[in-house]
């Protein structure tokens, strides 16, 4: 699949790599921006701390970008929500506000926690128009050091891509990502064996009074859903081979997790 760019408002498709102002091997310009939930992130403070940083170039009406989403945070939500060393940052060219990046992840980011995305709202032009990016969406990477590393993480064939653009020698650590805040995180969790079955799974639900249960497909596409008011349930799942995402949310909170239907 190509990649659309625009040109006069209109969207053609090119195969070229798409950062257009750096190459790799120079040190890119810092940037602060603030995500749609209001979170600020400073580009140089997170290189300093050792992180990668995958930047994911897009817009709300760009159909590969669309597509392209879940994987994106597929690769956000296996190494830990950016709270290892892999950091996920999606950059809006300009086109669209708060409401309308909240409103794509929803429809088209997948079943996983979604990577921090930045809007027009939150600095995410002048991003954009720093980088050279006129093709969408791209992909690259920044190292320590604030260096560009691979410039057009492209074509898309799963995770795997981006894995595959980790540098020699970087192994981080894959990593589950919990959605609630460090104080709730120590009490709010759920455990679920095996993490590899024929479908037969027990889970041990958070000690809260009612808990809804929301299994997902790699593709986003909600596979089974109930709600449960005991602490340990089992379940006999009668699904096709592969990856699924298990959402347990209860009082306000949610959490995530893997499992693989042999």
């Amino acid at each position: 699949m190509k990649k659309i760019t625009l040109f006069l408002l209109l969207c053609t498709f090119i195969g070229k790599a798409q950062v257009t102002t750096y190459n790799v091997g120079d040190v890119v310009d810092d940037f602060t921006v603030t995500d749609t939930d209001g979170n600020v992130y400073n580009l140089y403070t997170l290189t300093a701390q050792g992180k990668y940083v995958w930047l994911d170039f897009f817009f709300v009406d760009c159909v590969p970008c669309q597509g392209s989403a879940p994987i994106f945070n597929e690769f956000h939500d296996k190494y830990g929500c950016n709270a290892g060393d892999v950091f996920a940052l999606s950059i809006n060219n300009g086109n669209d506000n708060n409401a309308r990046v909240r409103q794509y992840h929803i429809d088209h980011g997948g079943p996983f926690n979604h990577a921090p995305a930045i809007s027009n709202e939150g600095g995410g032009p002048a991003v954009d128009a720093n980088f050279g990016v006129n093709a969408y969406p791209t992909f690259c990477l920044i190292g320590p050091g604030n260096v560009l590393l691979n410039k057009d993480i492209w074509p898309l064939s799963g995770v795997e891509t981006f894995e595959n653009s980790f540098p020699q020698g970087f192994e981080p650590e894959v990593m589950e990502c919990i959605t609630v805040g460090i104080d709730e995180a120590h009490a709010f969790n759920f455990s679920i064996y095996p993490t590899v079955s024929k479908g037969n799974v027990s889970i041990k639900l958070p000690g809260i009074l009612k808990s809804s249960v929301v299994i997902f497909n790699t593709l986003g596409q909600q596979v089974f859903t109930n709600n449960y008011s005991e602490e340990n349930i089992s379940l006999k799942l009668h699904l096709s081979p592969g990856i699924y995402m298990v959402k347990v949310v209860a009082d306000n909170n949610s959490l995530t997790k893997r499992i693989i239907i042999e």
